[in-house]
């Protein structure tokens, strides 16, 4: 009991704090600072002896009037010392003996050796001096010490510093652990705090890795009829596609020591640092099997490696290729560890890398559809106080070719705008803003413009509504505006479709709507601008694919000149075919803007209205184009996959067919009784009027039979004018938001 309150009492103590070596290393740096400037120590002893300069012709004459005692020559330094004899130590120095030390001197610098030699033999003979001597001393002993070792101690301190440098600033890095691994190592996955639940909108990869996080967990379901583990699974999809946070929901499910690290981790200035980290690495999963590694941008050393040796191949990296090489798949057995990579270029990656055995399954991870963007808006927005104007399946189908990471920009960009405006809870305008602000970037409302430049910009992007309004495939419109956005002046914002293919009609259709801009331009203006730089772009990379790489030109059907390899600096065509190219390719563009120009000048009015709405408004909707042109007599792709997965009446249950039916009844009743009323008065005027002839009253019942189909029609009306009232309702909410 007392040892535990000493114990406790030592713990209540407070802690002295711990001497700093910093101070011991300041002292003796100081202490050398000292001794260098101060002559190697001799001025600190005790009895230090006072000491005068004077010159050659000075020390002659104290020589020559007796004054000197001795003299010492310093050959290497060129000086000479002169002792002075206790009688004259006040001719020569005006001060008192006890003021001067045990031995004052007078230095001296001279000039010829050899004629001092000659000049203190002379004195010596003469009596002026009782003796001279000579001294080796090259001066401060320290001096000389730093000379002879400072070299040392610099190239020492550097290699001292590269090493520390390369460690990284790690926990046991060092000179003599460079070469060790530096991947993460994560024994339970609960750490990451990532499970496949965080994964959205992936179906399809999720269930290639979820089966082997299956097979960690229960090996027997598999090994029972033959199985085996998959070796390695290489994760390819464009950036933002949720690569590495499958791998992560890996590390959180498996429930096995899982290894994290980048490509570049294994990438150093120093040869063979790279293979011996690979080999480290393996080392460390072999002791901890079953585990999974993972490497992130695998490419950075999986590269493909070079067949000319002259042209400049990195042998660093492909060494440390080779290294993974063999330890994914060597003459050594590797079971038990499992190769989790990632990559967003895998057309660049070596093919031994790719074969199986080392990574048996690829898995791409690709942009999200319009099914999976809703599921990954529902997992992002589950932080996010939205009101109830947010509808996701609007969100979804406004985000096409969106990726995770985007929709993630998103809704915390949508959150930020509202918070920016003062709001509650994030709208359905915040959301269409954030979309705005991360495609075309931020408004710049403060653009000065003069009213021509503004002008032409509304005809320019009247133009593109115009035209694509009337192209059937073209991408269906959702606002124009004229609000500069970064670097852009204007905008024409659609709904692109995903399409699986694409027809040679639907590419010149969308052609013809990106030349339906500088069109507008020639027919309103009478000039062109730069304004189409961006559309020109893009309508000649469309022509050029679809000449030469679909195979759509009338000179060059069915050919594809695609050259997938990299580091190849000849085109796969000849001259004559690439000038074939070159005219298909003009021939293309230029009718498209012809049809452009003809599909303007038909709907001309139509394009002037919509270019002076344009400039008194800034943005428009689709709804306000289709006021001026009437409805688009086609239906875009994502309204028929939105007809085609509406739920449909045969496909209700019995309760919802009976609801619907009953109601279809009630309306026929409503109707029968509205037409027994007008006959019942019909009946009762004709009694009324006994003098009325038969054919009036024949005129009266037709009259009364028309009355009921009037009635009945104006019921009919009502109907239809409730349900247009309702659609006009939410019309406008959606104009509105």
């Amino acid at each position: 009991m007392d040892k535990n309150n000493n114990s406790l009492d030592d713990n209540n103590q407070p802690k002295m704090p711990r001497f700093n070596m910093g101070w011991i290393y300041g002292i003796v740096l100081v202490t050398l600072f000292i001794l260098f400037f101060t002559g190697g120590g001799n001025a600190l002893g005790g009895g230090a002896s006072a000491s005068q300069e004077a010159s050659y012709t000075k020390f002659q004459e104290y020589v020559a009037k007796g004054y000197a005692k001795s003299v010492v020559v310093n050959k290497d330094e060129s000086t000479l010392k002169m002792y002075v004899k206790p009688q004259n130590l006040r001719d020569v120095f005006n001060v008192d003996a006890k003021q001067l030390g045990k031995e004052p001197f007078v230095s001296v610098e001279y000039g010829s050796v050899d004629e001092l030699d000659k000049y203190l033999a002379k004195a010596r003979k003469a009596g002026k001096i009782a003796d001279y001597s000579y001294e080796n001393n090259k001066g401060n002993m320290l001096i000389n010490i730093l000379i002879n070792i400072g070299p040392f101690i610099l190239i020492i301190a550097i290699w001292m510093f590269l090493m520390r440098r390369m460690s990284g600033g790690q926990a046991g890095g060092g000179m003599f652990n460079v070469g060790k691994s530096r991947a993460k190592m994560y024994e339970k996955g609960n750490d990451i705090g990532v499970t496949f639940k965080d994964v959205a909108g992936q179906a399809g990869a999720k269930q290639e890795v979820e089966e082997i996080v299956e097979f960690l967990k229960h090996p027997q379901k598999y090994t029972e009829l033959g199985g085996k583990i998959p070796r390695g699974a290489l994760l390819i999809g464009p950036p933002g596609t949720g690569k590495t946070l499958l791998a992560k929901a890996v590390a959180g499910e498996a429930g096995v020591p899982f290894f994290s690290m980048s490509g570049s981790d294994f990438v150093e200035m120093f040869v063979g640092i790279g293979a011996s980290r690979v080999r480290d690495l393996f080392r460390q999963a072999k002791e901890k099997a079953p585990c999974i590694i993972f490497i992130d941008e695998i490419d950075a050393i999986g590269r493909a490696r070079s067949k000319n040796p002259a042209m400049g191949g990195n042998d660093e990296r492909e060494n440390t290729l080779n290294a993974l090489l063999t330890e994914m798949d060597g003459f050594g057995t590797n079971s038990g560890v499992i190769i989790l990579a990632a990559t967003n270029r895998a057309d660049m990656l070596d093919k031994a890398l790719l074969r199986a055995g080392r990574f048996d399954r690829q898995i791409n991870v690709d942009l999200p559809d319009l099914t999976e963007r809703k599921e990954i808006f529902q997992v992002h927005l589950k932080s996010v106080k939205t009101d109830d104007t947010v509808d996701i399946d609007f969100l979804a189908r406004q985000t096409p070719g969106f990726s995770g990471a985007d929709i993630a920009n998103v809704c915390n960009e949508a959150a930020l705008i509202a918070a920016r405006n003062n709001k509650h809870a994030v709208g359905k305008q915040d959301f269409l803003d954030a979309v705005d602000r991360i495609i075309g970037g931020l408004e710049k409302k403060t653009k000065v413009m003069t009213a021509e430049e503004k002008k032409t910009i509304a005809l320019h992007e009247a133009g593109h509504a115009t035209v694509s309004w009337f192209c059937e495939h073209a991408n269906p419109l959702v606002k124009v505006s004229i609000v500069p956005r970064g670097r852009a002046l204007g905008a024409a914002w659609y709904l692109p479709e995903e399409r699986q293919i694409t027809t040679k009609e639907q590419m010149l259709d969308e052609m013809c709507a990106l030349l339906g801009g500088r069109a507008a331009e020639e027919l309103c203006t009478g000039h062109i601008s730069t304004g189409a730089m961006n559309d020109l772009e893009r309508a000649t990379k469309s022509a050029f694919g679809m000449v030469a790489y679909a195979g759509m030109s009338d000179k060059l059907p069915n050919i594809c000149y695609y050259n997938n390899s990299e580091y190849q600096f000849q085109r796969p065509y000849s001259e004559t075919t690439a000038k074939i190219i070159d005219d298909e390719v003009l021939k293309m563009v230029n009718e498209q803007y012809v049809r452009a120009k003809n599909i303007l000048m038909e709907h001309k009015e139509g394009h002037q209205k919509l270019a002076e709405l344009l400039l008194s408004r800034e943005v428009i909707f689709a709804e306000d184009v289709e006021k001026i042109f009437g409805k688009r007599p086609w239906v875009s792709r994502s309204e028929e996959i939105m007809e085609e997965e509406a739920p449909k009446l045969e496909d209700m249950p019995d309760a919802v067919k009976a609801a619907q039916a009953e109601h279809e009844k009630m309306i026929e009743n409503k109707g029968n009784k509205v037409q027994e009323h007008v006959a019942d008065s019909s009946d009762s005027n004709v009694k009324t009027d006994a003098k009325t002839n038969k054919g009036k009253a024949e005129m009266t019942d037709t009259a009364g039979r028309k009355g009921a189909t009037q009635t009945d029609t104006a019921d009919n009306s009502k109907v239809s004018e409730t349900a247009a009232t309702t659609d006009k309702k939410e019309k406008d909410t959606t104009e509105k938001d």
